[in-house]
């Protein structure tokens, strides 16, 4: 892997003030959560995306312009599930972006080695810790198949899929690689590529498989909401990011659903079921942007069936499939 920027020279984009902010982000050793100077966080956005679905969409149209990238890189600690204890996490400083996690394959070149050149964001603590990224892609990994290395990601994971070119007993030895470069610095993220096997294309052919994360918008969704006449409501025009449950994401916006014509599918009463799908109090009529929600299951289904563009606040997810646009919905549809 050839290094065609020092590690001491900054990217045209990273001015020294923000280098210095990126840098203190990781003078912190790795501790306990135990520790009182073990802060944690978890990645909210991950989560609320993970509610969009598998993407439909082309997720190239979420990213974000180069000159924005170096400046958006963090690294935080995040709890590990069921543990006690926090790793180091690559994360982003704008609460509109994400970390997308993508992975590339392309075949092995002896003789260019994985055609990747990186920066150093962040590092000289000594304890191998930093945030590295890539600045330049040559070789193999320009033109792999698929999903595309870009400027500004940075390699989490480097995997190596070695197959013999000689069969045994009738079948083809196949032997997995893989190293974890996740917020390492430079000489640490090089020193765990080289200590992968090394290229032997006499006995084996090699495909690199790599994770690399990459910052990106999340996609956005504006709803208008239209109120009864009889309510004597302005229209509202609210900004949800894609995953949000429509209910939750107007409450939390000021916005109550609480018709009072209502009645519960389970008793037939007038009440609230506090988003447990048992009653029509969230339920909206969908005027336009039906297909930037989830499809319904089958209990919303039922409930619903005799009015087929009415939803459940409750039980929608917009931007499902991570689309964005634009949707037009009527609140309380029983006092139009």
């Amino acid at each position: 892997m050839k290094r065609r920027l020092a590690k001491t020279q900054r990217p045209i984009c990273c001015p020294p003030i923000m280098r210095a902010m990126i840098s203190l982000l990781l003078l912190q050793p790795v501790l306990p959560l135990s520790s009182p100077f073990g802060g944690t966080t978890k990645n909210v956005a991950t989560q609320i995306l993970q509610g969009a679905g598998p993407a439909s969409v082309d997720m190239d149209l979420y990213n974000i312009p180069r000159d924005e990238i170096v400046g958006e890189w963090k690294a935080n600690f995040v709890q590990k599930a069921n543990e006690n204890t926090a790793k180091v996490a690559l994360a982003c400083q704008s609460p509109e972006y994400f970390i997308d996690s993508i992975t590339i394959n392309f075949p092995r070149n002896p003789e260019e080695g994985l055609g990747l050149s990186l920066v150093e964001l962040a590092g000289g603590r000594g304890d191998g810790l930093g945030i590295t990224i890539v600045s330049e892609v040559s070789g193999a990994a320009a033109s792999a198949e698929g999903a595309s290395i870009l400027y500004g990601d940075s390699v989490a994971v480097v995997g190596l899929v070695r197959t013999a070119k000689k069969l045994s007993e009738g079948k083809a030895m196949v032997e997995e690689y893989t190293i974890a470069t996740e917020c390492l610095d430079y000489e640490a993220t090089v020193e765990a590529i080289s200590s992968l096997p090394p290229a032997n294309a006499e006995d084996f052919e090699d495909t690199w498989v790599l994770k690399v994360k990459r910052i990106r918008r999340k996609p956005k969704i504006s709803v208008r909401l239209l109120y009864p006449p009889s309510q004597n409501e302005e229209d509202v025009t609210l900004e949800l990011f894609a995953g949000e449950n429509l209910r939750q994401g107007m409450l939390v916006r000021g916005v109550k659903l609480n018709d009072p014509l209502a009645k519960r599918f389970d008793t037939k009463n007038s009440g609230n079921c506090g988003a447990g799908g048992l009653c029509r109090t969230c339920s909206v009529v969908v005027q336009s942007g039906i297909d930037l929600l989830n499809p319904q299951r089958v209990s919303e289904k039922q409930m619903l069936a005799d009015s087929p563009r009415w939803r459940l606040a409750c039980k929608a997810i917009v931007g499902y499939g991570m689309k964005e646009g634009e949707m037009t919905i009527r609140v309380n549809p029983n006092q139009w």
